[in-house]
């Protein structure tokens, strides 16, 4: 008898302990992972979000620390289907002794996991000193307001560096894809160095491309 009043006292004073430690050890019998949402978005949305590979989710999760209006923006684009160029659009266009004067390979901004690029850029100029840029095997991370500009700088990495003299081609025609842009009249690619997709919504470098001269 006084075994069984002790085994009731044990097992009374393992219950009052595992009740007032439940918080501690609740955890380990939820098996079902948790994903901790990003704000503003979608339900499709945030199961595209932990879909993306960690360090990407990191980086929207303290960029929307300190600018949340333009992490939210930026991570939608981000997460959008992809721009393709065109088809019809893709081509070279026909050309007649055209020379390739500059040209330049696109690279991911250096220690950044949300702005990647790649991809190549041509110069060409034509016999009446027309001169056009060709994208090809492009691909870059979607953003809100992406623009082709050309730049002092070979590689800029902020707004700053981008300064307010940029030669501004248009908008982006695709985030993926070939595609061609015509370079205004009198440009001297002695003077602009860089090409860059540029987000002028937000005044941020997605990437960059350091011409080099072909003669």
């Amino acid at each position: 008898m006084n075994q069984l009043r002790v085994l009731a006292v044990v097992i009374g004073a393992v219950l009052v302990v595992a009740v007032f430690t439940f918080p501690l050890w609740r955890p380990f019998l939820n098996t079902e992972v948790v994903s901790q949402g990003f704000p503003g978005l979608n339900p499709e949305e945030q199961a595209l979000f932990i879909q993306l590979p960690p360090d990407q989710q990191s980086a929207y999760r303290d960029l929307v620390v300190t600018a949340q209006p333009a992490a939210i923006e930026l991570l939608q684009a981000a997460l959008a289907p992809d721009r393709v160029v065109p088809e019809n659009e893709q081509a070279l266009p026909p050309l007649t002794d055209p020379a390739i004067i500059a040209s330049g390979v696109f690279t991911a901004m250096e220690n950044d996991a949300l702005r990647l690029g790649q991809g190549t850029v041509t110069v060409y100029e034509l016999p009446n000193r027309s001169q056009f840029l060709r994208f090809e095997e492009f691909r870059v991370t979607n953003g809100p307001q992406l623009h082709v500009i050309l730049t002092r700088l070979g590689e800029p990495q902020t707004a700053e560096d981008v300064g307010q003299d940029y030669i501004d081609l248009g908008e982006l025609k695709g985030n993926v894809g070939n595609q061609n842009y015509e370079v205004p009249n009198g440009v001297n690619f002695l003077e602009y160095r860089g090409v860059v997709i540029f987000d002028l919504r937000y005044n941020i470098v997605f990437t960059t491309a350091r011409l080099q001269l072909r003669r």
